[in-house]
């Protein structure tokens, strides 16, 4: 085999000229000194040592990430209220998705342009900018806009560090370091619920109001990120060229942005309405010239399509979409059942959703160590979804007097779908690729997840709050006509809620009131007077539950296609140098 190493190479060119000429030439070592050692290419594998300190560095950016989803999901009904827009509050979630799910792929090219370290540098920059901005939101609208900005950070934190786990560690031993991002999702979904309620909780603090530091708690810990990701993330960046397609980033943000708007807005447009039919057609033009484009690009493109004729890969990629569908459209439901519904405080609605963050680590841990031990990976994804199917139709049964102990019961097999789900498919991906296309692959598996996020949270709040009107009228046509309603509205301290309830009654004919704005009022109702308010409201989300248990249905069934490839033993970077040394080695490693 020929010497790989430029001492070796300086060493053997020596001795073989000693061998033609006979004559004593200087010391090998000396003139091996002179030769400078590579920097960028190790003459072994990374150690666990190694790796854990990379990792400190990557954790520390996606804490921040994790954090701040945390906060905002169960604060954002404060949020809502307090800028008279609960029924637009989807757009500061999908405004966020929308730019992280264009700009994935985009890190993914750039990251092997110009290395995974400046750019997940980059990133943790552009998501502190945005959590500034976000803190001087005066309304939803504006405050969608700069949840868009901290979208551009965010869509590089996690599939960077994804990314980087890709190049560093064998898929068979990758499984053993989930453990430790583990922890940064749990640690943050803990303290997270915390942090947000005791903000969205205060009036003012500071001078500012309570949910606004929210944002602005996002600062000094980015700050934290940008100095451990400097110390800590020494990586070798082995320069892979590209060309960036930006016109097909365009095209995607022009495809999905009407679509998503019409979801929104579709109820009060009328879905057959000038605006709707408009954005339909822009849309579904955009995306055929977005097909056109990727297929143009070839390789290069922002999501190229003949990565797709792998079958894992694409399989894989249906099915986060489906997922993502699914998740998010059940993540952004609960925290709203568990505060309207249940009168949960921000905090308190967090702390509840800690059965379904349990299910997430038992499910993480339990398939990444079988997946360690076994090689084999198929399984997980497959009872991941029948779970997540399961547990959907469940929550379609939950209903405004459920004991909680039953609903976070079901929030535990939730989680352990998500669990089975959530690794098991990158890593699916990631070992189906040549190592050169780590980056690229997987910043295809985050993307579709989030475009099934952007789509689900998009959908299914538009058909909770489409429905809401409809289910609170027939939940207060029930109810409204009981002795103990009435008495209710009878007694001196409800007066004021019976004239305004008069008043809706004559002039809409609709019971609703200002709950799509406002739902604050209910805290301090008369539970008999709040009960069809709060019936009506857990009746509409029976409807996205189903609808969602219905989209996994499909989910479930595109997952029994997904193959089994064994997993590789040798990391992205062993692979690489090993094929710039001898393909019969690296076919060894790959192996």
């Amino acid at each position: 085999m020929k010497p790989h190493n430029p001492r070796e190479a300086a060493e053997e060119f020596v001795a073989s000229e000693e061998l033609r000429t006979g004559i004593s030439a200087a010391p090998t070592s000396t003139i091996a000194a002179a030769v400078p050692e590579p920097l960028d290419v190790p003459e072994s594998a990374l150690s666990h040592r190694q790796i854990i300190t990379i990792l400190i560095g990557l954790m520390t950016g996606m804490f921040l990430a994790s954090l701040d989803q945390t906060i905002v999901a169960t604060a954002i009904r404060t949020i809502a209220d307090d800028l008279q827009g609960l029924q637009h509050q989807a757009w500061a979630t999908t405004a966020y998705l929308i730019t992280s799910t264009i700009v994935t792929p985009l890190y993914g090219k750039l990251g092997d342009i110009y290395g995974r370290k400046k750019l997940f540098t980059i990133a943790i920059s552009i998501f502190i900018v945005g959590s500034v901005l976000c803190t001087f939101a005066t309304s939803m609208g504006t405050l969608a806009i700069f949840r868009a900005v901290q979208g551009l950070g965010a869509g590089g934190l996690f599939s960077l560090a994804l990314a980087i786990v890709g190049d560093i560690v064998p898929p068979r031993e990758r499984a053993k370091y989930q453990g430790y991002f583990l922890a940064v999702f749990g640690t943050s979904s803990v303290i997270g619920p915390v942090i947000g309620g005791f903000l969205a909780g205060q009036d003012t603090l500071l001078g500012l109001t309570g949910w606004r530091w929210i944002f602005l708690v996002n600062v000094p810990i980015g700050i934290v990120a940008l100095v451990v990701v400097g110390r800590t993330l020494h990586l070798r960046h082995q320069r892979l060229d590209h060309r960036i397609d930006w016109l097909g980033a365009a095209l995607l943000s022009v495809s999905l942005v009407p679509l998503l708007l019409v979801a929104e807005q579709g109820r009060e447009w009328g879905w057959a309405s000038g605006a709707s039919l408009t954005c339909f057609i822009v849309g579904a033009l955009a995306g055929l010239a977005f097909l056109w484009q990727e297929w143009r690009m070839g390789e290069e493109a922002i999501l190229p399509l003949m990565m797709f004729r792998n079958k894992t890969v694409g399989v894989s990629s249906l099915a986060s979409v489906l997922i993502g569908i699914a998740m998010f459209g059940g993540l952004a439901s609960i925290p709203l059942y568990l505060q309207i519904v249940k009168g949960a405080t921000p905090t308190q609605a967090g702390l509840m959703l800690l059965p379904m963050t349990l299910g997430i680590m038992i499910g993480s841990i339990l398939s990444g160590q079988l997946i360690s031990r076994t090689g084999r990976y198929r399984r997980f994804p497959i009872i991941g979804a029948g779970l997540l199917t399961v547990s959907l139709f469940a929550f379609h049964y939950v209903h405004y007097d459920t004991p909680l102990w039953q609903t976070m019961t079901i929030m535990v097999f939730f989680g352990i779908g998500l669990g089975f789900n959530f690794q098991p498919l990158t890593l699916a991906v990631q070992n189906a690729v040549p190592p050169q296309q780590i980056g690229v692959a997987t910043a295809t598996a985050t993307f579709t997840r989030q475009i099934g996020g952007t789509i689900g949270t998009a959908i299914f709040l538009s058909i909770l709050f489409a429905r809401i009107p409809e289910t609170i009228s027939a939940a207060m046509a029930k109810i409204m006509p009981t002795a103990e309603f009435q008495a209710a509205l009878k007694e001196p301290a409800n007066a004021e809620f019976a004239r305004e309830l008069a008043a809706s009654q004559k002039g809409s004919g609709s019971a609703v009131g200002g709950i799509l704005n406002d739902s604050s009022f209910l805290t301090g109702l008369d539970e008999r007077l709040a009960r069809p308010f709060l019936m009506g409201f857990s009746d509409a989300m029976d409807t996205v539950f189903l609808v969602g248990s219905g989209v996994m249905v499909l989910g479930f069934l595109v997952m029994l296609l997904l193959p089994h490839v064994e997993l590789r033993s040798g990391s992205a970077y062993d692979e690489r140098d090993a094929a710039e040394r001898d393909p019969a080695e690296a076919e060894a490693i790959s192996s």
